[in-house]
């Protein structure tokens, strides 16, 4: 299968709803589930850099970026719902899923409902199958620990969230989401300008569908048959993670303990954003897979 340019198209899914998507690259289908929840694809530079291996494609989850103003329902199933029908819109038999943050949660419980459709599973930057428990505080602390290193904007960041109940403008609404995105980089002098590139373009953060993902998840997760259905999983995994993630990344070691298959590449100078730190290892990663 081969894109060699890249196109934007519309996903419409079973209820009439048009989700964003583009396709690039060439070779194996390798299709993209975006963080959140709430948020929409910012890929950009992995779909550049694993062009040359993979037919890549990109998509903005229900309600999110480009796609269609929804409300919802914000649930798993239809979540895996919609990317089943992004795989059928690009006549997809089976493809290779990478999923990123809570793309990650996505990706995994799309392998969990269609393990035939899945060649492989790339989860990148995940939290695990464990409760949140296991590393939400641990979460919280490093990331007003990796703020701190950065004192000017630790100031703006109180000073946004103490105006946030009277309401902010959506470019103080830009701001403050850059600022907890710059948490996720070492490199601190560099760290505000990665994370203003995550928010260009700015289309704004579906609070619903982050409130109701987050809450699923909580009462899901770290169940026993969750755990019963990761064990018969009968599908290639890949965990590709960081040291430096704000998330600890031994919450992961749940999903690790629990797969059948799986193989963890873990890059020495990254974070939650390994393809920006580290891209040299996080295209090897890739292409391990493809």
């Amino acid at each position: 299968m081969t894109w060699t340019r890249s196109e934007q198209e519309t996903v419409r899914t079973d209820d009439g709803t048009r989700l964003w998507a583009r396709r690039s690259g060439r070779g194996e289908p390798l299709v993209l589930c975006h963080g959140g929840p709430g948020l929409w694809d910012m890929f950009d530079d992995v779909a550049e850099l694993v062009g040359d291996l993979a037919s890549v494609v990109r998509w903005d989850q229900r309600g999110c970026g480009r796609s269609d103003p929804s409300d919802g329902p914000w649930t798993s199933e239809r979540a895996v719902a919609d990317l089943d029908a992004v795989r059928g819109h690009f006549g997809l038999d089976r493809m290779v899923l990478l999923g990123h943050s809570w793309g990650a949660q996505l990706a995994l419980n799309y392998a969990l409902a269609h393990p035939e459709r899945v060649s492989a599973l790339l989860y990148v930057s995940g939290t695990g199958i464990g409760p949140d428990t296991d590393w939400h505080d641990a979460f919280q602390r490093n990331f007003h620990a990796r703020l701190a290193e950065s004192p000017e904007l630790v100031a703006r960041w109180h000073e946004l969230g103490d105006r946030q109940a009277s309401g902010l403008s959506e470019a103080e609404e830009r701001e403050r989401a850059v600022l907890r995105w710059s948490a996720e980089f070492t490199e601190r002098e560099r760290a505000l300008d990665h994370a203003r590139r995550m928010a260009e373009p700015w289309f704004g953060v579906n609070s619903a569908s982050n409130q109701a993902f987050n809450a699923e998840r909580k009462r899901t997760w770290g169940t026993p048959a969750l755990y019963d259905r990761c064990r018969a999983l009968d599908v290639p995994v890949v965990i590709v993670d960081g040291p430096a993630d704000i998330r600890p990344r031994t919450a992961v070691d749940s999903l690790e303990r629990a797969l059948p298959s799986v193989r963890r590449v873990i890059l020495p100078e990254a974070g939650h954003l390994p393809w920006v730190e580290d891209p040299t290892g996080f295209r090897q990663a890739v292409a391990s897979v493809l």
